[in-house]
């Protein structure tokens, strides 16, 4: 059993990385009672890591392949993510509500990438200032939508 970590720690390390950089930013969400929550943040950010695993052997196994271009699946990831994301967006009462959780998965998924390349230090910071932007951003919000909605209320009494 040893011997699996030892063979496979570089791929265990991304993909704990990522599960748990996911999971941070689907806490946030579980905390301000939104959709996607720390299970679809953490396989959002370990699916792309595993990806780009992938994508890294295959690119070292077929590096004299004609036509392989290990990118493509990168690529591919973004392009998966926009339409869960997609998925995600809802139009209710003339309001679009779900554009910041396919925001975040999108980012997430960006996340779960650089853990996959092992650019950990992007992955770690990424997540900061993602959730910087959910907590503090929050914040700030909320007496600006106050403002908002009392002007929205006095326009609709005239």
């Amino acid at each position: 059993m040893e011997q699996f970590f030892i063979e496979n720690g570089d791929f265990i390390l991304k993909l704990t990385v990522a599960v748990i950089l996911g999971m941070l930013i689907g806490a946030e969400r579980v905390f301000v009672h939104k959709e996607a929550g720390m299970k679809t943040h953490a396989l959002v950010s370990m699916g792309a890591a595993v990806f780009i695993i992938i994508s890294e052997m295959m690119a070292e196994k077929y590096i004299n392949f004609p036509g392989f271009n290990p990118v493509m699946i990168a690529s591919n990831i973004v392009v998966g993510i926009g339409f869960i994301g997609a998925g995600m967006i809802m139009f209710r009462d003339s309001q679009t509500r779900g554009l910041t959780t396919a925001g975040g998965l999108w980012v997430t998924a960006g996340i779960g990438m650089a853990a996959g390349f092992g650019l950990f230090n992007l992955a770690i910071v990424s997540t900061i200032l993602v959730l910087f932007i959910f907590v503090v951003m929050n914040i700030l919000e909320k007496p600006i939508r106050k403002i908002s909605d009392n002007n929205l209320i006095k326009e609709e009494i005239k």
